[in-house]
């Protein structure tokens, strides 16, 4: 039986049989398929760089299109994505274009997204503008997609991740534990509100929506003494001198997919799988199969204070996950390890085995 443990180490970790009755996921390694590819090499009746520069509009040539979010760090990781591509087919600058499309969740900023409807309120639209052909492509934060994705559009993969780890900002103390009694920690993050609510029940915790940088500007005019973001994201806007400190993965189990930039395109669309291919980070791919096929199990959004972190590790992936109440009174967490091929099946092994133990009022407040 899992205990209820902060224990350094986590003794209370067992391992779990793999076998689940009725199981049918995919593993990453069956799923996707990273196969270098020559950048004149031909796709159907064209080479890559036409496929590229193809258009339907007479005498106009029209570039890749990456469709993103508006913000600072949307645009890092498309640009991230650009890059390669333009680095792995030799592509001039022209040969990429990147659309930004605003997303519900960029309008919605007074209410925490497990209110306003959950993670999809950051894709819908580019879903949308997906599945009409307005783009070839959408660049997501992982952490940011739904578990279940419109039938036509699937995952084609993920760049290789950045550090998975919360970077903790504050100028009053060092950690969370530090914190004067009574203290403000902003956050729009229910699982990172209810980590600090284990360790400190004493603290209160109030929404933080925006972008990074609107977040670190209203933790220095005082709006709350402290807050939690994702170190990736920090990383990738040159903003590493803002943290604090950064947690230990441990004690502040990251949401899953965090620090990895996924891409998405539609199903039936062979010739931008192609080109997406050699950019793909097989590895991350495996950790990720494992981490979204827990949330599955679990329903896991933003309505709900889930951690879940992957490595790969000596030829085997190993998961680490819990589950807490949102005050952060109580959590039931475990870790696993299985093959490479069996990453999802592991994930859902994992999310079952909570599952099973999790009372139906666990997630009241």
């Amino acid at each position: 039986m899992l205990k209820y443990s902060l224990a350094k180490g986590f003794p209370c970790f067992k391992s779990i049989p793999l076998a689940v009755g009725g199981a049918n996921l995919v593993s990453a390694a069956s799923r996707i398929k990273i196969q270098p590819i020559e950048p004149t090499k031909p796709i159907g009746n064209a080479t890559i760089n036409a496929r590229i520069l193809a258009t339907s509009r007479p005498g106009k040539v029209l570039a890749f299109r990456l469709g993103t979010r508006g913000s600072p760090l949307a645009l890092a990781q498309t640009r991230e994505l650009m890059g390669r591509l333009r680095a792995a087919h030799g592509l001039d600058a022209d040969a990429i274009e990147i659309i930004t499309i605003k997303t519900s969740g960029d309008l919605i900023l007074n209410v925490p997204l497990s209110e306003a409807g959950g993670k999809g309120l950051f894709t819908k639209e580019l879903d949308h503008a997906l599945l009409q052909g307005d783009i070839d492509a959408a660049v997501h934060s992982a952490k940011d997609l739904p578990t279940v994705l419109p039938e036509a559009i699937e995952i084609a993969g993920y760049l290789p991740r950045e550090d998975v780890r919360d970077a903790w900002i504050s100028p009053h103390a060092p950690h969370p534990l530090g914190l004067a009694p009574g203290s403000v920690v902003g956050t729009a993050s229910l699982r990172r509100g209810a980590m600090v609510k284990r360790l400190r029940p004493d603290l209160k915790i109030s929404l933080l929506r925006g972008n990074v940088e609107t977040r670190l500007a209203k933790v220095a005019k005082g709006e709350a003494a402290a807050t939690l973001l994702a170190l990736a994201g920090l990383k990738r806007l040159g903003l590493e001198a803002s943290v604090t400190a950064v947690l230990d993965v441990q004690e502040f189990v990251p949401a899953a997919g965090q620090g990895a930039i996924a891409i998405a395109m539609r199903r039936d669309d062979d010739g931008v799988r192609a080109l997406l291919a050699p950019v793909l980070h097989a590895q991350t791919a495996v950790a990720l199969a494992a981490e979204r096929a827990f949330l599955r199990v679990l329903d896991g959004s933003c309505k709900t204070p889930i951690g879940a972190n992957a490595r790969v590790e000596a030829g085997q992936v190993a998961l680490h996950a819990i589950v807490l109440k949102p005050d952060g009174s109580q959590f039931f967490e475990t870790a696993a390890s299985a093959p490479l091929d069996e990453a999802a099946l592991l994930g859902e092994a994992i999310g079952q085995e909570l599952a099973a133990q999790i009372p139906a009022d666990f997630f009241d407040a």
